[in-house]
């Protein structure tokens, strides 16, 4: 253990040490550099730079002014259901609800259930959907973030602020856009290049 000590301290051997690190880095820097010329030669493609270059691929969808429809899901039995306060306002007279449709919502609690009653016509017992039709921007529900969605903007993912009016388990109906703004649909950042695929 002594001798090993000894030849540690000696300048031979802190000399020789010094060249194979110097060798190591020399070796690493020679194989970036040739790494770095082969992906700009295309010999090896590089996502990320390709992405800063020309543009990450997105999934977006064009939005028009159209009719469309979102649902509320409703448990109905005996033509009667019960929906809790957040839900009630979603409700209205004349919904179409499978067969049938809502008579009446009641914007009183029931201080039996602690819930609203709905009165239903001609709805089979069971789970069913409340539709609401109306027309206006629709868009996917997970596209919108804090009130603000992404559109393509010349290649450009740009934030454009929205008000979500109503919304079902799957879609926004939101006033903020206009039509043929395209609505990115993919995750990405404010200002990254994208290339959109509808």
């Amino acid at each position: 253990m002594e001798k090993i000590k000894e030849k540690i301290k000696t300048k031979k051997f802190r000399n020789t040490l010094y060249w194979i690190c110097a060798a190591v880095l020399a070796g690493w820097v020679v194989f970036r550099f040739a790494a770095i010329g082969a992906e700009k030669s295309m010999s090896v493609f590089n996502t990320a730079r390709h992405s800063v270059d020309v543009g990450a691929p997105v999934y977006a969808v064009s939005v028009h002014n159209e009719k469309g429809v979102l649902r509320e899901p409703i448990a109905v039995k005996n033509n009667r259901a019960l929906v809790s306060s957040y839900r009630v306002d979603k409700l209205k007279p004349g919904q179409r609800v499978g067969n049938g449709e809502i008579v009446s919502v009641s914007k009183d609690i029931d201080l039996n259930t602690g819930m609203h009653i709905v009165r239903t016509r001609g709805v089979e017992d069971g789970l069913h959907y409340a539709e609401f039709e109306t027309t206006g921007y629709f868009v996917p529900l997970y596209a919108v973030n804090n009130d603000t969605v992404l559109i393509d903007d010349n290649g450009i993912a740009t934030i454009k602020n929205v008000r979500v009016v109503r919304q079902d388990a799957e879609n926004a109906l939101v006033v903020g856009l206009t039509d043929g703004d395209v609505v990115i649909l993919s995750k990405i950042n404010a200002g990254d290049k994208v290339q959109v695929r509808k």
